[in-house]
């Protein structure tokens, strides 16, 4: 089981490669075998899944009904963009173009531990996202971790 967390910013080169943290490649899985799904993610960022918990979405995804239009038109802008990717010598994932401009990502980005992906964003465009929160960290936390009354 992946237990990502932290952040980290990092650069992307010219062949829209980034490197994974080795605090973060730690807590993939061995039968992994350093091989990543990278697909679009929610707000304007892109996910980034070990194959071991992508292995796991996608059992979730094949229980969504074909017949339902809300399911498909999830299925195929989740799995169109989706690629598979290995790391390199230098502990590096490639980025399909189109999830690059998708998450207006050009140089710099911002990487997020998420329990079991890893979220990648242009920091400019994490900075608007935080700022356009209308609760406060406190009030999101109280009516998440709330425990439910029996």
């Amino acid at each position: 089981m992946s237990a990502f967390k932290g952040s980290y910013t990092y650069s992307i080169d010219s062949k829209g490669r980034i490197n994974i943290p080795a605090r973060l490649r730690k807590y993939v899985a061995p039968e992994s075998n350093d091989t990543f799904t990278v697909t679009r993610g929610f707000e304007k960022c892109i996910y980034i899944y070990p194959h071991d918990e992508w292995i796991k979405l996608e059992q979730n995804i094949r229980e969504l009904s074909p017949t339902n239009s809300q399911h498909r038109f999830f299925m195929r802008l989740l799995l169109h963009q989706a690629m598979e990717s290995t790391l390199d010598a230098q502990a590096r994932i490639i980025i399909p173009k189109d999830l690059l401009q998708f998450a207006s990502i050009e140089s710099e980005v911002l990487i997020l531990g998420i329990l079991e992906h890893i979220e990648v964003w242009n920091p400019n465009e994490y900075s608007k996202y935080l700022a356009s929160q209308q609760n406060s960290y406190e009030d999101v936390a109280q009516t998440v971790l709330q425990k439910k009354v029996m």
